[in-house]
């Protein structure tokens, strides 16, 4: 079994599912007492989320990358990062370490491929939906996304940060959440990315009638993947 490195704490709650998700993933295929491998170096989120208001994307990509050489020099043999979002700095993130980087991008296109998806559409922060940089990478697998009406965008980080990184599960927010779903499908959509791990506390496959792409399940699957091969 390969050593797992984790660039977390953005939130913790999404960190917390990253973890929670590995091991009970290494316990249903392997059984017995067997659990992850894990290393991980958890940001402090105040001072990312900082760096982001003030764009200065140069230092964010640095801390990140720092703590990405961290869990490498633990032992990891290979990395990932618990967030969609900070993904904006992920070719940073790769070049700083010599063991293979999964970009969360790249596992969600296939995905969408594998079940004959063209279009799909993609809830997460108001940052993730209003910059390309997931979108590109998800698009340069032939997958079109499409996003919420920018209306909609502060709706989507007031439920992610004023609730779901608090660990606040709240029905109305889900119904909202669910609303946005149903306008991505009459734009086209074929299926949905919860582009955020928060969200997928809040929705779930039973919540909607277009296939969801839960972002943190299926990267924690093809992390598992390539641990275990």
């Amino acid at each position: 079994m390969l050593t797992i490195g984790l660039v977390g704490g953005m939130s913790w709650e999404s960190s917390l599912e990253y973890y929670r998700l590995l091991n009970t993933g290494i316990e249903d295929r392997l059984g017995g007492l067997h659990s992850a491998k894990v290393v991980l170096s958890s940001i402090e989120f105040a001072e990312l989320t900082e760096l982001q208001r003030r764009d200065d994307w140069d230092e964010a990509g640095a801390l990140l990358a720092q703590a990405a050489r961290g869990v490498q020099a633990a032992g990891a043999d290979l990395v990932l990062m618990c967030t969609t979002s900070f993904h904006v700095v992920a070719d940073q993130v790769e070049a700083a370490v010599d063991v293979p980087f999964v970009h969360l991008g790249d596992v969600v296109a296939e995905a969408a491929k594998a079940q004959g998806l063209t279009k799909v559409g993609l809830i997460g922060t108001a940052f993730t939906m209003s910059r390309s940089f997931f979108t590109d990478r998800i698009a340069s697998h032939g997958v079109e996304v499409v996003v919420p009406e920018e209306r909609h965008h502060e709706t989507v980080n007031r439920i992610v940060y004023d609730e779901l990184v608090h660990g606040k599960v709240l029905d109305k927010s889900r119904a909202t959440v669910v609303e946005l779903i149903d306008e991505l499908w009459d734009a086209g959509a074929q299926g949905v990315i919860l582009g955020c791990t928060e969200l997928e506390l809040l929705v779930k496959q039973a919540d909607s009638d277009l296939p969801v792409f839960p972002c943190t399940t299926l990267h924690v699957q093809a992390v598992l993947d390539r641990a275990l091969a």
